[in-house]
C-alpha cells in the first residue's frame, strides 16, 4: 500500500527544525524519540484531515486520516504521561488548525494566513519540546520560536515570489525587505550569531530571484537553507 503523504518540502523543515532547536535549548530526554514519532505521525493524519474539509474523497481521506492519527496519539500519550501539562501546548494550537481547516473548506490553501498559522503551529512544537524535560522554558527556547517563524514566513515570502507569485512586484518587494529588516534588527539587538543564520535566505531571496527554478528546485534549495539556519541556531544556542 502506497502511503500518502504531502509533498510540500517546506512542510519537513517546519516539522522538524523548531521541535529539535527546541530539544537543544533544555536537553533530551528519551521520550522526546516517541514525542517527535507522534507529531510526525500527527502531522500526516492532519494532512488528510484538512482535506476533508474540501468535501471531495471524504472516504479516502477518512481513511488516512484515521490510519495516522491512532498511532500518533498512543505515541504522544507517552510525553504526555511524563508532563501531563504538556497538553496546554496542543490546546494552543487548536484555534491554528481552525485557521487551515476554513482556508481548506474555502479551496484557498496559498492564502498568507493559513501558511502564518501553519508556521505558529510548528512553532508550538518546538516549545513543546523543550518544556518536556523539565516543565519550564527559558529564553533561548523563546529564541528559538521567534527565530524559527520568522525564517520560515521568509521562506513564505521568498517561494511565492519563485512559483506563484514571480511577476508579482509587491510580492518581490516584501520580500527583499523583510529579508534585510530581520537580520539587521537581530544585530541591532546583539544577536549576531543569530543574524548569520538570516544571511543565506538574504542572498537566495536576492541572487535567485527570477532564476527559471522548477518547484523541486526551489524545494530543494530551501532544504539545504533550513539546515544551515538548524546549524547555526544551534550554535548560538550552544555558546
Amino acid at each position: 500500500m502506497k502511503l500518502f503523504m504531502p509533498n510540500q518540502h517546506g512542510a519537513w523543515a517546519m516539522l522538524i527544525i523548531p521541535f529539535w532547536l527546541g530539544v537543544v535549548t533544555q536537553s533530551f530526554i528519551w521520550q522526546h524519540i516517541p514525542f517527535f514519532i507522534g507529531w510526525l505521525l500527527l502531522y500526516l493524519a492532519t494532512y488528510p484531515m484538512l482535506l476533508l474539509f474540501k468535501g471531495k474523497k471524504i472516504p479516502f481521506y477518512r481513511k488516512w486520516t484515521l490510519i495516522y492519527i491512532f498511532p500518533a496519539l498512543l505515541l504522544l500519550l507517552i510525553p504526555l504521561w511524563t508532563r501531563p501539562s504538556i497538553v496546554y501546548f496542543g490546546l494552543a494550537m487548536i484555534p491554528f488548525f481552525i485557521i487551515n481547516a476554513y482556508f481548506s473548506r474555502k479551496k484557498n490553501d496559498r492564502a498568507l494566513l493559513n501558511d502564518f498559522s501553519a508556521i505558529i503551529v510548528f512553532g508550538i512544537a518546538g516549545l513543546a519540546s523543550a518544556y518536556l524535560p523539565y516543565g519550564h522554558i527559558n529564553a533561548d527556547t523563546i529564541l528559538i520560536f521567534v527565530a524559527s517563524s520568522l525564517f520560515f514566513i521568509g521562506s513564505t515570502f521568498y517561494v511565492k515570489t519563485m512559483i506563484r507569485e514571480k511577476k508579482n512586484i509587491v510580492y518581490k518587494r516584501i520580500s527583499w525587505t523583510y529579508h534585510v529588516i530581520v537580520p539587521v534588527l537581530y544585530l541591532i539587538f546583539g544577536y549576531w550569531i543569530v543574524a548569520i543564520a538570516f544571511i543565506p535566505s538574504l542572498v537566495r531571496a536576492y541572487y535567485f530571484y527570477g532564476k527559471p527554478y522548477t518547484m523541486k528546485d526551489v524545494g530543494v534549495l530551501e532544504i539545504v537553507n533550513a539546515a544551515i539556519f538548524f546549524i547555526v541556531m544551534t550554535i548560538a544556542i550552544l555558546i
